[in-house]
C-alpha cells in the first residue's frame, strides 16, 4: 500500500518498511466489494495489481464515478476520518491484488510522519494532484458533451478504455451503453466533430 510513497520519498523508507507488517495482502476476483456504501471505512486501500471502481446507488441505478489502477491508494476519506457511513462503494473490476492498512496503523504512521519535514510536501503533492484531477472531472461534466468526455478519456486516460468494461465507462460518462456505442461508432467513422 505504501509502495507508491516509498518510490516518491525514499528517505522515508524506514517508516514504509516498519508498517509493511500491518498491511493485509489479499488476492480477490473481479466484483469484490472492498467497502460497501453505508459502511464505515476502516482501511486504507492500495492497488498493487488490478482495477478498482468507486460507485454509488442512485435510485437503484449503479453510478461509477472513479477508477483506480496499479500503485494508487484510496479509501472513503470522509468515512475513514469521521467514522461516518461511506457515501460510496469500492469494488474491484478485475482480479486484483490489494493491500489493506487498518485505520489504527494508518493513523499511527501519519502521527510518526508529522515529525518529518518532507511530510508536508508529500501531503501537499498528493492532495493537489487529487484535487486537480477531481476539479477537471467536475468541470468536464458541466462543460463537455458526452462525446467530448469520451474523447478526453481516449486522449488522456486510454488505459480506462482498454481495461474497463463498457457499461462502467458509460456509467462514468453519465450515459447509457447504447449512447456509448453510438459515440464509438461515429468516432470510428470519423463523424464526431468538436
Amino acid at each position: 500500500m505504501l509502495f507508491h510513497f516509498k518510490d516518491k520519498f525514499p528517505q522515508l523508507a524506514t517508516y514504509w518498511d516498519k508498517y509493511l507488517k500491518f498491511q493485509k495482502r489479499i488476492e480477490v476476483p473481479a466484483k469484490t466489494v472492498l467497502l460497501e456504501e453505508g459502511k464505515i471505512s476502516g482501511n486504507y486501500i492500495f492497488v498493487e495489481k488490478g482495477c478498482v471502481r468507486a460507485c454509488f446507488n442512485n435510485n437503484d441505478s449503479d453510478k461509477t464515478f472513479q477508477f483506480f489502477f496499479e500503485k494508487e491508494g484510496l479509501t472513503s476519506f470522509e468515512s475513514f476520518v469521521k467514522n461516518t457511513p461511506s457515501l460510496f462503494t469500492i469494488e474491484t473490476i478485475e482480479p486484483s491484488v490489494i493491500y489493506l492498512l487498518p485505520k489504527v496503523h494508518f493513523l499511527s504512521l501519519m502521527d510518526e510522519l508529522t515529525h518529518e519535514p518532507v511530510m508536508l510536501k508529500l501531503i501537499l503533492e498528493v492532495s493537489a494532484e487529487r484535487q486537480l484531477h477531481y476539479m477537471h472531472e467536475f468541470l468536464s461534466f458541466i462543460r463537455d458533451t458526452p462525446e467530448q468526455r469520451y474523447q478526453n478519456l481516449l486522449n488522456q486516460r486510454p488505459h480506462i478504455i482498454q481495461r474497463v468494461p463498457q457499461h462502467y465507462i458509460a456509467s462514468y460518462l453519465g450515459i447509457s451503453t447504447v449512447h456509448l456505442s453510438r459515440i464509438k461508432s461515429k468516432l470510428a467513422k470519423g463523424k464526431l466533430h468538436f
